[in-house]
């Protein structure tokens, strides 16, 4: 059975191989790796006319408008190719008359043009896969060859065999490459395409540079079959072929071809070549395991590993074969395993190794690790071991473990003797021991033990793993600590509040308790000018101060970034709120060097019956929220109205979510008028909620909600494009004016303003200068230098900007010098007490003035009289809107009333 028994393992690991489909992969691997040498140049016969990225980029468009191929067609017969192959898609139809330019072109080739037809899967896996046949159209079929171009890549993804032809639609259709080289072989097998072909030996030129007629182009298509295809990246028709390369379809097609062309079209060897390989290999083995040494029969089948490798590539490189030696190969490999097997102390060599693993993963572990043999005695010590206990290895190996214990009566022979008989059964025993280990220093500290038994080679054996509990129990408290509290401030995190408080409702259904929320005013503002660190002492001296002036048993934590929490007895909780807040309103933070007053702010709420700690901790939240809105800094307490104005704001949002999803959003126009003549100019597009049931909602009741909800931006972007499409209308019936639209916040918190604009002007072809975006300071002031950019690449289109409300906010005049503005609205505020308001009639003046010394344009809003109307057209008001002039109406009102007769006119 020896004799043979090597031969078993080799024929046993050739069967496995087999199983898993080795011999395939290795197969492939081998035919690739032979394509690196020897290198072949391409005949030369046929030239590849790209569509590369040049070419894209100067026509500009994809597909190309055909007419631009009918010019190809030309140029090629011109330059005296000989046929013209298309690996493009003419199946659909495009413009009718580049169609006719390009059926005409192929008419005048006369025959000498071959089109692509290709199959595609189509369908799905519910109702089954079909293959579609893409043909090109009828007319131009009538004057041209089909041929397929479809490639199928193998299980790997790379692309290796290639077809004469296929069947479709029962006719036989050659394929690209055998109709480039005349082979019509409907009975012939595919072939693997030789990947030797340098591909940079093949003539090339660009689609562009043949239409322009350069020279040196078509030179190189002189006397040549010419394939017009896709080369660049973005028109992704690409293939993964042998040794990591990608190359074009057009290229695949002319490697087939110039295989093809040059005899190259391999085939590989079959199975009885690969039979009588391993007979040869099986019989040469017998002879050598009777009478050659393992090192002999190594050298051997080495040297007739490569002979047999070097004997393929020779023959791959004189004919079209392709040799597979993968079998043999694989049946070499397994008999030099099998030698390896036959030499090897096998049982030995496992044992060393998992004895050297052993080694290895005690010698790292970080627990104390310590081998005993059946009398107690230490056999094993690892580093482990040693820092826990003192003793190094040297020391400790041959001494008895009950040495390390403070009681030796802890690990007694009774319980070796106990675990001895365990082993003897061949069962194994584990303990896990809580004992007192004493150190070489002599201290004692808390150890736990586990302790497990084995029947070892050398008779019986314990292992015990140590550990400090000492260091764990320190840890844990650590763990359970930093779990429990903000590690900052040192007071209760935001989970260990939650969890006081719901036990106080475990004891009581209601518990006579309150809960403080303290908030620090504008606290991110300290950490953005001074730093983070600077944050973090403000933080800990304001926990510090806290502790401080609440009683004793009070439970603090901090809730969030800069909010801190109080659980107090319900009576006491205004009384504290008032202590707390008197107490930082009257005198600075003092931490270090420095000094910051805070001012913060309070909300509480009392628990309610029926109320959870969650509940609680929320109300005592829309208190501070409520807090935080009002001037004074006074602390707040929770009452009813702030949840019930909550579901109220929440309930409008649901409402105006259905009403745009329903279109009960509708735009009214106000007329602006030139004050000298009194003619329109212009119109302001307003938002009206013509409600179903309620009728006309003012808009005061919903914009302030609508702004500050998600529905605000696509909102936005419907009035946007509806004022556009309307003035776009307008300006089509010869009554162009000029629309203002307001902007909303949330447009420009994103960076696609710009973008939406243009793309609305161009869809809707309306005159930039007839679009006016109305601004307010607000909107600016949240982020000036992206607005900046915005508002200028806008108003650089020709649109117009305007800044609304003028004179209501704080920094109105610095906006006028940064920002690109074409108007200024000033302020209804100030227009409608105009004539009864000297200092209202003063800040009109000096704004009318300012507008016209910066280049402005000024409008007046409010005006309800036509004696202010005449007022401000005295101090030089160029435009104004208001009641007087008209109220807003919807389109077909607006442009019945004031556009029809203008258009009159």
């Amino acid at each position: 059975m020896t004799l043979y028994r090597p031969h078993l393992i080799a024929f046993g690991l050739l069967a496995l191989a087999w199983l898993v489909g080795l011999p395939t992969a290795l197969a492939d691997l081998i035919s690739d790796k032979r394509f690196l040498w020897p290198k072949r140049p391409a005949s030369e016969s046929i030239a590849l006319v790209e569509i590369d990225a040049p070419s894209l980029v100067r026509i500009g468009v994809w597909p190309w408008p055909r007419h631009h191929h009918a010019k190809l067609i030309e140029q090629l017969d011109a330059a005296g190719a000989t046929e013209i192959f298309f690996d493009i898609d003419f199946s659909a139809r495009s413009h009718p008359v580049d169609d006719a330019a390009f059926a005409q072109a192929l008419a005048k080739a006369g025959g000498s043009i071959v089109l692509a037809t290709f199959q595609q899967r189509a369908g799905d896996l519910s109702r089954g896969v079909t293959l579609h046949v893409n043909r090109p159209l009828p007319e131009f079929a009538a004057h041209s060859w089909p041929a397929v171009v479809n490639v199928l890549p193998e299980r790997d993804g790379l692309v290796r065999r290639y077809g004469l032809g296929a069947r479709i639609g029962g006719e036989f259709l050659p394929s690209f490459g055998a109709l480039l080289v005349a082979r019509h072989d409907e009975q012939g097998p595919s072939f693997h395409i030789d990947f030797s072909i340098r591909t940079d030996t093949i003539p090339a030129v660009s689609y562009t540079a043949v239409l322009d007629r350069e020279p040196q182009a078509l030179a190189q298509l002189k006397g040549r079959k010419v394939i017009v295809a896709g080369t660049a990246v973005e028109l992704g028709d690409r293939f993964n072929i042998p040794n990591g390369r990608v190359i074009p379809g057009s290229m695949l097609q002319l490697l087939a071809a110039e295989s093809l062309l040059q005899g190259r079209d391999l085939q590989p060897t079959g199975l009885p070549l690969s039979v009588v390989g391993i007979l040869a290999i099986l019989g040469g083995m017998v002879v050598l395991c009777r009478r050659a040494s393992a090192k002999t029969r190594v050298a051997i089948v080495l040297w007739t590993a490569a002979s047999l490798e070097v004997g393929a590539l020779i023959i791959q490189a004189q004919w079209p074969i392709i040799v597979d030696t993968s079998i043999w190969h694989l049946l070499l490999s397994a008999y030099l395993i099998a030698i390896a097997l036959h030499e090897i102390d096998l049982r030995g060599l496992l044992r060393g190794i998992a004895e050297r693993r052993f080694q290895r993963i005690a010698m790292s572990l970080g627990d104390g690790l310590a081998c005993l043999d059946d009398q107690g005695r230490i056999v094993f010590w690892n580093p482990g071991a040693s820092r826990i206990f003192g003793y190094p290895e040297a020391d400790a190996i041959g001494r008895p473990f009950t040495a390390c214990l403070a009681d030796p009566g802890d690990l007694a022979p009774a319980q070796l003797a106990r675990l001895r008989d365990a082993a003897a059964t061949e069962a194994a025993v584990d303990h896990i021991l809580d004992l007192v280990g004493l150190r070489r220093s002599g201290e004692r500290f808390a150890l736990e033990a586990s302790v497990s038994s084995w029947q070892g080679a050398d008779g019986l054996q314990f292992g015990i793993v140590l550990r400090d509990i000492t260091v764990k129990q320190r840890e844990r408290e650590r763990i359970r600590y930093l779990a429990e509290h903000d590690d900052l401030t040192g007071l209760l995190n935001r989970h260990a509040f939650g969890q006081r408080l719901s036990a106080e409702w475990d004891k009581s259904e209601t518990p006579a308790l309150a809960v403080l929320l303290i908030g620090i005013d504008r606290f991110h503002h300290y950490s953005d000018i001074h730093g983070r660190e600077f944050g973090d002492q403000v933080l800990v001296a304001f926990a510090e101060r806290l502790r401080a002036l609440v009683p004793l048993n009070t439970e603090i934590a901090r809730f969030a970034d800069d909010e801190f929490a109080l659980i107090v007895p319900k009576e006491f909780a205004a009384a504290v709120a008032d202590d707390v807040a008197r107490d930082f309103g009257a005198a600075a933070l003092v931490f270090g060097e420095w000094r910051q007053r805070v001012a913060v702010r309070i909300g509480y709420a009392l628990a309610e019956p029926g109320w959870s700690a969650d509940h609680l901790i929320g109300n005592a939240h829309l208190a501070l929220e409520a807090a935080k809105t009002t001037h004074d800094e006074g602390p707040v307490s929770f009452t009813a109205s702030m949840r019930d104005r909550i579901a109220s704001r929440l309930t409008l949002e649901a409402e105006l979510r259905l009403a745009f999803e329903r279109s009960e959003f509708e735009l009214f126009y106000q007329p602006q008028l030139q004050l000298s003549d009194q003619s329109v100019i212009g119109a302001e597009a307003l938002i009206r909620w013509r409600h179903p049931g309620r009728g006309m909602i003012p808009p005061g009741q919903f914009i302030p909600v609508l702004n500050n909800s998600p529905l605000s931006d696509a909102v936005a972007n419907w009035v946007l494009a509806t004022a556009c499409r309307q003035s776009r209308q307008w300006q089509k019936a010869g009554t162009p004016i000029r629309v203002g639209v307001n902007l909303s916040p949330s447009q420009l918190q994103g960076s696609d303003l710009q973008d939406t604009i243009a793309a609305l002007l161009e869809e809707t072809g309306l005159a930039p200068e007839l679009l006016e975006l109305e601004v307010t300071e607000d909107i600016l002031i949240e982020d000036a230098e992206n607005a900046q950019r915005t508002f200028r690449e806008i108003r650089a289109r020709g649109v117009k900007i305007a800044f609304d409300d003028f004179g209501t906010g704080y920094g109105s005049l610095s906006y006028l010098k940064t920002f690109p503005l074409d108007t200024l609205k000033v302020d209804q505020t100030f227009v409608r007490h105009l004539l009864n308001d000297s200092g209202d009639a003063a800040i009109v003046r000096a704004t009318i003035d300012l507008g016209r010394s910066l280049g402005l344009s000024v409008i007046a809003e409010g005006i309800e009289d036509g004696e202010t109307a005449n007022c401000l057209k005295g101090m030089g008001c160029d435009e104004g809107q208001g009641y007087y002039f008209g109220r807003p109406l919807p389109a077909a009102e607006f442009e019945q009333q004031f556009l029809a007769r203008r258009h009159v006119a």
